[in-house]
């Protein structure tokens, strides 16, 4: 067993050890769902103020609502969420490189093709907004539903709204 996965069963078992939320609800309390990245520089639940069971917390890398959206579905459908907030990030590392440059490692490393979108970006703030103009016009979330788009910025911890 690894040095981290030690470290996670012992900081798991202190967890339990006080552990009081057993008897939390399904649907979130603030019937909202987050889309954010993956961004280990990043802890929503801090940066926003939640706490276990306020909020849906979607994450991948990005903060994609392309590949969100089964979750986001999910959450508004079946679980009566009301709000969306995108949330993308300064210093993101899909701002680095394109699909193609990811698909030439891959076939360099493992000698296969690979028809994965990875769905890069070149400007952050189009990028939110795109993802929000997604989520609204999907025609499959409830046109009720709000949604609004953010950067976090990893320097300050700081949102600021894009849409």
């Amino acid at each position: 067993m690894s040095k981290i996965v030690q470290e996670v069963i012992a900081a798991n078992d202190k967890y339990v050890a006080s552990f009081t939320k057993g008897s939390l609800p399904l649907p979130p309390d603030r019937k909202f769902a987050i889309v954010t990245c993956m961004d280990a520089r990043i802890d929503p639940a801090k940066a926003l103020g939640l706490k276990e069971g306020d909020a849906h917390v979607i994450r991948n890398a990005g903060g994609r609502a392309k590949e969100a959206l089964r979750s986001v579905i999910i959450s508004q459908q079946l679980l009566g969420t009301t709000e969306v907030i995108v949330i993308h990030h300064t210093d993101c590392g899909m701002l680095t490189f394109t699909d193609n440059q990811l698909h030439g490692i891959l076939k360099d490393k493992f000698n296969t093709d690979v028809s994965v979108d990875f769905l890069p970006f070149s400007d952050l703030e189009s990028s939110v907004k795109e993802d929000v103009d997604l989520i609204k016009n999907s025609g499959v979330v409830d046109k009720s539903v709000n949604a609004t788009g953010w950067v976090y910025e990893v320097e300050t911890g700081k949102i600021r709204s894009v849409v």
